[in-house]
């Protein structure tokens, strides 16, 4: 078998979505899948993308994707890529499909002068963690990541500036 990783198509918007909502599967979190494939064609393949897509296929089949973005490194003064989601289907592990998915994306980050490549990983994922901590990525356990939406981020977008 042979493994091609390409760029993905618009004709793969709905195929993202499936990865997407395996992913979320996976990670026990399907019921926060609010995406629609409309949004991922829009996203990755209007006319001015901000998000990126590769595909993996083992034998014609897709079996996993890479979903990425650029970041900036105000420290680094340089660009980098924020791996969003990375996912192989299970039956499709152990094959070095998820590692040449992030070696595709190291390969663009040296390509493109970036100067890091960036994921978050859930804390109970040991599997993926110690994949991770084998090809030579290291946690940040010192960084608290923070999200901000639904009502809190609509209260804070309508709280205006500061009192005189």
């Amino acid at each position: 078998m042979s493994l091609v990783i390409r760029s993905a198509i618009p004709a793969d918007a709905g195929l993202v979505l499936t990865f997407i909502r395996e992913l979320a599967e996976y990670e026990k979190l399907l019921h926060e899948v609010e995406a629609r494939e409309e949004d991922i064609a829009r996203d990755l393949f209007g006319e001015q993308p901000r998000v990126f897509c590769e595909i993996a296929e083992w034998g014609g089949e897709p079996v996993g994707f890479a979903l990425w973005f650029y970041t900036y490194s105000t420290f680094q003064g340089r660009h980098g890529l924020y791996l969003e989601d990375l996912f192989v289907r299970p039956a499709q592990r152990g094959r070095g499909i998820g590692k040449a998915l992030l070696a595709n994306l190291a390969r663009r980050c040296l390509d493109e002068g970036l100067g890091r490549l960036r994921w978050w990983v859930l804390n109970w994922n040991e599997p993926s963690i110690a994949f991770y901590r084998s090809l030579g990525a290291d946690a940040r356990p010192e960084w608290t990541t923070f999200d901000l939406s639904g009502e809190a981020l609509h209260r804070l977008a309508q709280a205006g500036g500061p009192t005189p």
